[in-house]
């Protein structure tokens, strides 16, 4: 017991400057670094801002929420048994923590163990839901940069040494998570070395004896290959749809700010937008996604306050709109029937 205090002290040491570096930075590139990047300034941002008309907002929270229902597409295909209803609960209370909290992808998972756990299925099921939804987020959000730059090239306009950057990264990534999870699927062998790879740097980092991701992997293969055979359509359709209605919010309100530019050059910095949701030094890569954002957007011609006015629109109704969802989701979930987690796969999950 005293050992584990003082480990539990400096977890939380470390969770607390963890949160509040990222907070910090967060509200650096916020306030400093997105008006500074997008050559402009917020006094300009917010005469823009308040020329688009308020009852905008009700089909922009419309596009929102059509798109989460979208992505519980991806999450029944990696989870059979959960229904939509349920996993769009799931989603607005994993996401709420996820992307509030710097690095918060481990509260979030956690919060997903306990939320599906209570409606009756294993943590393996949640495990492959987990690694499943992870790697088809992972493969989306590289491939559209690279959507992005093969549309822009059969268009013949200008492509920005950023816009290359990240497709190349988004390529190489990409090729990285789909080899390795290949790997892992494939044969036993393929998760015992993918797993011991991790359980190695794990090690490293922690100093400590670790092989728990190893058995894990040998435990789920089999488990994670019937999910794909069974629910990659239903993932890679919900995908499609998320990202696209998204697609379709970004041109809505970048056109209601005053930008002007064509389809391609739009979807290109919305692609690097979405590719920057994964830096995990700020919340849901608060700020640095809207500075990369806008930055494309201005580099393109596009006028610098409508541009960073359209991309803090978006993150408004992409991001800070996850808090009252999330709240409405973790109410739902506590007048939602609950079952005692069990480790039988076989068993139904509480309808």
């Amino acid at each position: 017991m005293t050992t584990q205090a003082p480990d539990r002290r400096r977890v939380l040491v470390r969770r607390g400057l963890q949160v509040t570096l990222g907070l910090g930075l967060a509200a650096v590139m916020l306030v400093w670094g997105l008006p500074y990047f997008a050559k402009t300034s917020w006094s300009e941002v917010f005469s823009v801002l308040g020329t688009v008309p308020a009852t905008s907002a009700l089909l922009y929270i419309a596009l929102v929420l059509a798109g989460l229902y979208c992505y519980t597409f991806v999450m029944v295909g990696a989870m059979p048994g959960l229904s939509h209803g349920r996993a769009l609960v799931l989603n607005l209370c994993g996401s709420s923590v996820s992307n509030l909290l710097p690095g918060g992808g481990a509260v979030g998972l956690a919060a997903t163990y306990t939320i599906a756990k209570s409606w009756g299925f294993s943590a393996a099921r949640v495990t492959t839901m987990a690694v499943v939804t992870g790697v088809w987020n992972v493969l989306t959000r590289a491939a559209l940069p690279v959507v992005a730059i093969a549309g822009l090239s059969v268009g013949a306009t200008a492509l920005p040494t950023s816009l290359r950057a990240a497709s190349w990264a988004a390529i190489v990534t990409g090729v990285v998570v789909l080899a390795v999870f290949a790997l892992a699927v494939a044969t036993d062998r393929g998760a015992a070395l993918v797993g011991s790879a991790v359980d190695r740097a794990i090690r490293v980092v922690r100093r400590r004896h670790a092989d728990q991701v190893e058995r894990a992997a040998r435990d789920l293969r089999s488990r994670i290959a019937e999910t794909l055979r069974t629910g990659w359509l239903s993932m890679t359709l919900g995908m499609v749809g998320f990202f696209g209605l998204y697609y379709v919010l970004f041109l809505l309100v970048t056109r209601a700010t005053g930008v002007d530019l064509p389809f391609g050059q739009l979807f290109a910095a919305y692609a690097i937008g979405r590719l920057l949701t994964a830096v995990g030094v700020t919340p849901g890569g608060l700020g640095v996604t809207e500075t990369g954002t806008a930055a494309a957007l201005v580099a393109w011609g596009a006028d610098p306050a409508a541009a960073m006015a359209g991309v803090v629109l978006f993150s408004v109704f992409t991001h800070l709109m996850e808090v009252p969802l999330g709240a409405i989701g973790w109410l739902a979930w506590t007048v939602m029937p609950r079952r005692a987690s069990t480790a039988d796969d076989d068993l139904e999950p509480v309808a």
